[in-house]
Formats: C-alpha cells, sequence, structure tokens
C-alpha cells in the first residue's frame, strides 16, 4: 500500500508552512507524542542534521503487555522496500546488464512490449494492481494471516486487466523478476549483496513467506490499537515492500543511496528524473517533494513512505544529503481501506517536524 500515505504526506506538505514554530530540540518528540494523539498505539523517531543523530519514541510498542515503544526496535517498512529494488535495478544499469528504457519483455518476454524499465520503477506502465481488489485480501482478513500469494501469480493476475494508470505494486514485483532473470539470482540474496551486507544493515531483513518479526519489533495495529496485525505474509509484496529494518538501517540505506555509496552519478540522476504520478513527483523508487518554509523558500526533500498491514512509516532526506528525519507508527488498518475508509489516524500529520527538520 502507498497511495493513502503519499496523501498523507502531500497534506504536511500543503501545510507545513502555516504550522506552528517548534524548539528544534522538541521536533521529534513532538512528532511521536502527536501520532499517539491521534490514534497509534506507538511511534517512534529519528532525526539527523550532519552528524548529530536524535531519537524519540512515544506509546507501546506491544499495547497488551504494556510494552514502551523503543527506537531500536524492527517493523515492516512496505513500500520503503522500493528504493532498495530500484537500487539494484539502477546498479545492474551501471553495470550495462539493464537498460532503463528497454523493453522489459527483452527479459520476461510474458510482458506487454511496450512497458519499458524505467516505467516500472516510476510506475507509469499502467500495469493493473491486484492488491487493489477488497476480494484479494479476503484471506487475510478472515483469519489466514499466514496465506502465501506467489509474486508470479500476482503478475499473471495483472495482466489480465486492462491496464489502469497510476501507482501499483505489480511493478516492483515484476522489477523483482527482472532481477532474478538478469542475475541468475533470487532477488531476496542480490538486495542481501548488494546492500543490506555492503551497509552492515544488520537489523534489516527480507522475509519472503515467514508471516512473524523476529528480534525486539514493534507490534502492528488496527485503527482501534487492540487488534494485532504484527504476524501477516509479506508473501504478497516481496520486492514491492516486504523488508523489517529499523530507524537507523532505514536512514543509513537512504543516505548511501542519496549520497553516491550505491550509485554512480549517472544512475542516481536517473534515481532523480521525476514523474507526476497520482499527484506526486515520483523518481525511480523515491519521491520529491518542494516543502514550503515559513521564510518563503522551498527545500527539496526526497524519500519514500510505506504502509501496510499494521505499520506505517515514512524515510525523508534533504537534497544535499546533510539531514533526515525518518517516523514509524505502528498502525494501519487493511480491512478499513479496502472499505474505501482511512487506514491511519486521521489527524496524524507529520508537517511540523518536516518542518522543523527541513527549514
Amino acid at each position: 500500500m502507498r497511495v493513502l500515505v503519499g496523501v498523507l504526506m502531500a497534506a504536511a506538505v500543503a501545510t507545513v508552512a502555516a504550522a506552528p514554530a517548534v524548539a528544534e530540540r522538541d521536533v521529534l518528540d513532538e512528532a511521536v507524542r502527536s501520532l499517539v494523539a491521534a490514534g497509534a498505539p506507538g511511534a517512534i523517531g529519528y532525526t539527523r542534521d550532519g552528524d548529530t543523530r536524535r531519537y524519540a519514541a512515544a506509546g507501546y510498542a506491544d499495547v497488551a503487555r504494556g510494552e514502551p515503544a523503543d527506537v531500536r526496535q524492527r517493523f515492516r517498512i512496505a513500500s520503503n522496500t522500493k528504493a532498495f529494488t530500484a537500487a539494484v535495478v539502477l546498479q545492474l544499469v551501471g553495470e550495462k546488464r539493464v537498460s532503463l528504457d528497454a523493453p522489459v519483455s527483452r527479459w520476461l518476454p510474458a510482458m506487454p512490449p511496450d512497458i519499458t524499465v524505467r516505467q516500472l520503477l516510476n510506475h507509469t506502465s499502467d500495469l493493473y494492481d491486484p492488491t487493489n481488489e477488497k476480494a484479494f485480501w479476503a484471506p487475510y482478513l478472515s483469519g489466514d494471516r499466514g496465506y502465501v500469494y506467489r509474486p508470479r501469480d500476482i503478475v499473471a493476475t495483472a495482466l489480465t486487466h486492462p491496464r489502469v494508470p497510476g501507482y501499483s505494486n505489480t511493478n516492483y514485483l515484476v522489477a523483482g523478476m527482472l532481477i532474478e532473470q538478469v542475475t541468475g539470482r533470487s532477488a531476496v540474496s542480490e538486495i542481501y549483496r548488494r546492500i543490506l551486507v555492503p551497509l552492515h544493515l544488520v537489523d534489516t531483513s527480507f522475509p519472503t513467506v515467514d508471516p512473524r518479526i523476529h528480534g525486539r519489533h514493534l507490534h502492528g495495529y488496527a485503527l482501534d490499537g487492540r487488534t494485532d496485525m504484527t504476524v501477516f505474509s509479506p508473501s504478497y509484496d516481496w520486492t514491492a515492500g516486504a523488508l523489517v529494518s529499523t530507524l537507523d538501517d532505514l536512514a543509513k540505506f537512504h543516505r548511501a543511496l542519496f549520497d553516491g555509496t550505491l550509485l554512480h552519478p549517472a544512475e542516481l540522476a536517473e534515481l532523480k528524473r521525476t514523474v507526476q504520478v497520482d499527484g506526486i513527483s515520483m523518481g525511480l523508487g523515491v519521491d520529491r517533494l518542494e516543502l514550503p518554509c515559513q521564510d518563503g523558500a522551498k527545500q527539496v526533500v526526497w524519500g519514500d513512505s510505506g504502509a501496510g498491514p499494521g505499520y506505517s512509516s515514512y524515510s525523508l532526506i534533504s537534497d544535499d544529503t546533510t539531514r533526515q528525519l525518518v517516523v514509524a507508527m505502528n498502525v494501519y488498518d487493511i480491512a478499513e481501506e479496502v472499505e474505501g475508509r482511512s487506514p491511519i489516524p486521521e489527524n496524524a500529520n507529520l508537517s511540523p517536524a518536516m518542518r522543523g527538520v527541513f527549514c
């Protein structure tokens, strides 16, 4: 899931200029407390300004046990995973093994011949997204939280439908299949080999069918704050959203993505080439925001957001890579979303934190 979280961030950008001033030292504390006040069981956050890092936590990691939220705990990062997948594809571009403007069908013959690799990564392929169907979630919502979807089956289903413009998880399932076809290795192993191991992201994992989160973690909840959604198969999300991570690891990844550690200049420039999709300036696996500040200036901020059963997260970095904001809250209600209602607390607002960090 991604679009509703994108709307929340867009609303934050639209209202940030009018947000009340918050002292720098209080920005992060205020942010996580406000998310809990809005209805999240717990929230954790990270900021970086140069080499200075701050952390804050509020609410509960486990409501039933009364365990406080902790900034070191793991959580599902959902669509923040897409930037990891895009980075691997762009590395393959840098190695001349993939061309962004070549048809995906060169490697995956079942794909429509007019879809390019670039269109997968910037969501302009118009591939149908089966996860938008209420019926897709029926096994999980009926109680089978370990139900396994095969990504190839989801893609095959998508190809039976007419094309639909807009953001689609299907794009990144196909991108995962592309990685496997080009490298001859699993997409999981390539993300470990190219990103997780070199960056020492030791608290980040890539489950494919295991519905449990191992190690210390936030429990994820529905909007009622009691229905525990932590145990949930990540199979449907795969290279589109299955990663589990922490504040520190997600921040370290985005810094490496934008400072040139993971990508050569040519591929980094391609990452940052944007198109408008669903009202958002979308690069390759990341979004570009122009954040209006009180002095009338606009700060360019890059990053992404992720949302799936039980969890919502946001990871943002300034254009010069000197400042970052990463926030996670343990709430996202898929049952509400399939009924067309907001799956996150309606009053959740990151605008003061964004303004305090980046302006």
